[in-house]
């Protein structure tokens, strides 16, 4: 298990799957939909999934002796892992909005969501609809991913769309606290993302190895 989840990494990961993790520096960019910078850290783990496709790396990895659950487990530890880099990439920056930051009049004065808790949790609920949406929908053949990947583009940017209207909602503005302003919602809502996360990953893991283990490639 622990040479496939190598391979992984060293051999089956497109490039740009790393380099898309540097997109949560968009989380610095002031009046700008931050939560799309999530988005492009997904299109960066897709090209790797491109790639298995190109390389064959599904019907080699079933020539390995390895089982078809380890397969699907190494390619969610290896979204995961990626995922979990660029939110905590994404975190630290949020911490530096909320301290550091707080004063400066772009972030203060800015109509769009704002770096807090919430807009982490919604970080994480839009990686979790990745996990449950498209690396799911790619296990159910081994092969397609456009439809799945579409599926999650629609999904994702109606939440992201959400997101950024629901704070201008009368009674709904305490969602875009800034800095440290009404903690508890704000932890409530990370801990809401977390939860969803979990979930959907979970979900998504668990039909992906059932449906791969019945394809006959």
């Amino acid at each position: 298990m622990i040479n496939l989840i190598r391979k992984e990494f060293k051999l089956s990961a497109n490039i740009l799957s790393y380099l898309f993790i540097s997109f949560g520096l968009m989380t610095f960019l002031p009046r700008y939909p931050i939560l799309v910078g999530v988005f492009f850290t997904c299109l960066g783990i897709f090209q790797s999934f491109q790639s298995y496709r190109e390389s064959n790396d599904i019907a080699y990895s079933i020539l390995l002796p390895v089982s078809k659950k380890d397969i699907v487990k190494a390619k969610f530890i290896f979204v995961c892992t990626i995922e979990l880099l660029t939110f905590l990439l994404m975190l630290v920056i949020t911490i530096f909005r909320m301290t550091l930051l707080k004063d400066i009049d772009t972030y203060v004065n800015n109509p769009l969501l704002t770096a807090n808790l919430i807009f982490l949790g919604y970080v994480l609920i839009i990686f979790g609809l990745f996990n449950i949406l498209f690396v799911r929908g790619f296990f159910k053949t081994g092969y397609y991913f456009g439809k799945p990947f579409v599926s999650f583009c629609i999904v994702g940017f109606v939440v992201i769309g959400l997101a950024e209207t629901l704070i201008h909602i009368p009674g709904l503005e305490i969602l875009n606290s800034f800095g440290f302003e009404n903690l508890e919602i704000q932890l409530l809502g990370l801990f809401v993302g977390i939860l969803l996360y979990s979930l959907f990953t979970y979900i998504g893991y668990k039909k992906s190895v059932k449906t791969f283990e019945k394809i006959d490639l």
